[in-house]
């Protein structure tokens, strides 16, 4: 156990209640709206997305090695659960997300969290971008009260008709719904740009909802609602037979269980390494992690859930509000079950096109451009191609053949140092100083084994990194070391980097 972790167990999970709690609440404000589109856009029932943020509030936060990220539906596995139960059905989703929940409990038993975060940025937000573009032209048929078609390429070629048949001059339900969704991305972005500072934690989507909501009931508007059951009870589902295992038997599902195990472990750590740079508390133990997403993946597909990952807009509202410890997640989770348990009747006068609405927005802010144009301006055209790439692939064909093309262009960096890819990484005491030297070519192949020597140097010892004989630095570690510079520095840290300056262009040296 490191000394963060002992510390956070010493201190006890109720020494911040007061900030844990009004932090809670927040979460779950975001998380509610969230957790029902995203299990829309997944083609599962809004209930589903709901199991899943309890599992991730409750189980998952009590074990979790982040214990400030909030675990739930996440809208980058919303794509491939969306094609996976349109091909195989909604009964195969349990047993195939089982058996991604082992393997990630596996990895995590073997360490191979670290493995994860030597992914490709480039391959990482070419592959988020991919999902936001087709979760936004999936969801703009739901503003239409309309099902999203079979495959990104139609849903993009549907929209012109979907448009032109508007008819305002005799509006019927498609025409309210549209109002209905178009009224909640309104609500949500105004707010957000024009909320006083003194509210800043009430979260847009959920004005969106009240709003759209409220107009839906008021006007009495004949458009689609969700659908939940009477009781959250009815939501759980689970086996009663050993056929429901028969699906582990066909091997294209259990390539599907390891790209929703790969996929969700590699968002889980991404979003826990985000989280760390938003606070000084305890750093994620990432095998740790990795094990507590293993658990909330096997009981989601116990129950008939949605896929779970670490998920970042939840995750920074919970840091933002002031959330000290993993208890603001577990309660999170515990007023999501309430609610759902008290009020389901409130959750069936929601208009599904306001649940598009939000998903629209949520989508659209994964299509960042400007991750690209950094990625070029940084580190020159490759990387910016690798994310090109991933994004199309993943656009017009699909999310798996997207992320390793991109993965199997990554490699090309490393064709020009082949001869020096093993990085050599000493640690020398000089007294009131550590100096950490690199050796060799620094790339992604080596990150594992770096980022173990830069994560248990103290925070209160100056460090020497001596990259002078580092040959080359591609954009994996040279993104890596970026943010572990800024990191220290915001720390207070007098840190010192030497190399060559070709080596150190992309680093933020500067005071």
């Amino acid at each position: 156990m490191s000394a963060a972790a002992a510390g956070e167990e010493r201190q006890g999970l109720f020494t911040h209640f007061g900030r844990d709690f009004t932090a809670s609440i927040v979460v779950f404000l975001v998380a509610m709206p969230l957790c029902m589109g995203i299990a829309i856009a997944s083609g599962v029932p809004p209930e589903r997305g709901l199991v899943t943020g309890i599992i991730g509030g409750i189980v998952v936060g009590m074990l979790a090695g982040s214990p400030l990220q909030v675990s739930g539906p996440a809208a980058g596995l919303a794509v491939i659960v969306f094609e996976f139960v349109r091909e195989n059905g909604l009964e195969a989703l349990g047993p195939v997300l089982l058996l991604a929940g082992v393997l990630q409990l596996v990895a995590g038993a073997l360490k191979m969290g670290g493995l994860f975060r030597a992914i490709s940025p480039a391959v990482v937000h070419g592959m988020l971008a991919g999902i936001g573009a087709l979760i936004v032209i999936g969801q703009f048929h739901i503003l239409f009260d309309e099902k999203p078609l079979a495959s990104g390429l139609q849903n993009l070629a549907a929209m012109p008709a979907r448009v032109f048949g508007l008819d305002f001059s005799n509006a019927a339900s498609t025409e309210m719904a549209l109002g209905i969704g178009l009224l909640t991305i309104a609500v949500m972005l105004g707010w957000e740009k024009l909320r006083p500072k003194s509210l800043t934690l009430v979260p847009g989507a959920l004005l969106g909802v009240v709003a759209a909501t409220g107009m839906a009931w008021g006007m009495g508007l004949d458009v689609a609602r969700i659908e939940v059951p009477a009781s959250i009870a009815a939501a759980f589902t689970f086996p009663t037979s050993a056929s429901w295992f028969a699906p582990l038997a066909n091997p294209s599902l259990v390539v599907a269980a390891l790209a929703i195990a790969f996929i969700a472990s590699a968002e889980t750590l991404l979003s826990a390494a985000a989280v760390d740079r938003m606070h000084d508390g305890v750093r994620t133990q990432y095998d740790k992690e990795l094990r507590a997403q293993g658990v909330g993946n096997f009981l989601c597909g116990l129950f008939g859930a949605l896929p779970m990952t670490g998920v970042i807009v939840r995750s920074s509202a919970n840091v933002q509000a002031g959330g000290k410890t993993r208890l603001s997640t577990i309660l999170h989770g515990a007023w999501i079950l309430g609610f759902v348990a008290l009020l389901p009747w409130l959750l069936r006068e929601v208009p599904m096109a306001a649940l598009g609405g939000i998903l629209v927005v949520t989508g659209w802010r994964l299509v960042s451009v400007k991750h690209v144009t950094h990625l070029f301006k940084a580190h020159g055209p490759l990387p910016a191609a690798i994310w090109a790439a991933t994004f199309v692939l993943v656009v017009t064909t699909d999310l798996l053949t997207g992320v390793l093309v991109g993965l199997a262009l990554s490699v090309i960096e490393l064709l020009p140092h082949y001869k020096h890819l093993r990085l050599k990484v000493n640690e020398h005491d000089e007294g009131e100083a550590t100096r950490v030297e690199l050796n060799g070519a620094a790339t992604f192949v080596g990150l594992t084994r770096l980022n173990a020597v830069l994560e248990k140097q103290p925070a209160n010892r100056p460090i020497h990194l001596d990259m002078d004989r580092v040959k080359a630095i591609d954009h994996t570690t040279a993104e890596t070391l970026s943010e572990w510079i800024s990191r220290r520095r915001q720390g207070g840290q007098n840190d010192r980097v030497t190399g060559p300056a070709a080596i150190l262009r992309p680093l933020p040296l500067a005071s």
